[in-house]
């Protein structure tokens, strides 16, 4: 799955019918997931949620520090699901592999302990706005939209859209989305906190660069331990526990010494993820 070194440019992206890549800036800090299905606009399928997922586990496992998202093609993020692949699918079919190949994917990307940004450059709509919610951040372009329309398929979204958009947008905003289908332009998406930073389309990848090396500036291990911790006490665990272990861990690497010790001699840290 992996594709050769490289920087994080858009040569990552190619052309191929239906592919799931995963490449690396020149310094391994940086990992690039590209989701491929240009020619129709990236439409999800089962193979791409499988192939995502694949991408998750190996970018877990790797030394990689942030993880970028991007899809193919130049005017469109992600329409969402295929319709042709679920329509005929059934209530059996769609209970059992249709949502829960979603989930798994979805979930395998929100669950990497490395911060992840997801680069909206075009339209995503139902499940394309749900794979961007799967990411701790959202650049986007301002002349993109995003939307859940898919109370206008006479279905509901599936892959944890209902779930991630009230988390970050409200109970009352996140009916809107839902229930009027209504579009989001990039302004009105930070706006309502559904993405942190907007730029004009010219503009995206230098948004994209400074956010990334805000993210890649902590020390990693801490960086990591942040995401967990903020994950967790979202779903209800008790931060008076967790942070102690949290900050037991952290007691124990080369990059809080290198960092009390960097405020002190007043340098820039230069961690080493140990």
């Amino acid at each position: 799955m992996s594709t050769e070194t490289t920087p994080m440019t858009e040569q990552l992206i190619s052309e191929a019918t239906e592919q799931v890549t995963v490449g690396y800036s020149a310094d391994g800090h940086t990992a690039i997931i590209v989701i491929d299905r240009s020619s129709k606009l990236n439409a999800l399928t089962l193979k791409l949620l499988d192939d995502l997922a694949a991408a998750a586990r190996e970018v877990a496992a790797s030394s990689a520090r942030l993880v970028v998202v991007r899809t193919g093609g130049k005017k469109v993020f992600c329409v969402g699901a295929d319709i042709n692949h679920f329509a005929g699918l059934g209530a059996a079919g769609m209970w059992r592999d249709w949502i829960a190949t979603g989930h798994r994917a979805f979930d395998a990307l929100a669950g990497l302990r490395q911060p992840s940004i997801a680069v909206i450059d075009g339209l995503a709509f139902g499940g394309g706005l749900e794979l961007a919610l799967a990411c701790d951040f959202r650049v986007i372009a301002a002349d993109a939209r995003v939307a859940l329309p898919e109370t206008g398929l006479g279905t509901v979204p599936g892959w944890g859209g209902t779930e991630r958009a009230t988390e970050l947008v409200g109970r009352a905003r996140a009916k809107e989305l839902v229930l009027t289908r209504r579009q989001l332009s990039g302004e009105e998406a930070v706006a309502w906190g559904l993405a942190t930073a907007v730029a004009p389309k010219d503009e995206l990848e230098g948004a994209v660069a400074r956010l990334s090396a805000d993210l890649l500036a902590g020390a990693p291990l801490a960086v990591q331990l942040g995401k967990q911790l903020i994950d967790a006490a979202a779903d209800g665990a008790p931060s008076r526990v967790l942070e102690a272990l949290a900050g037991g861990l952290a007691a124990a690497t080369d990059d809080l010494a290198e960092g009390v010790a960097a405020f002190r001699e007043k340098r820039p840290a230069h961690f080493t993820d140990n």
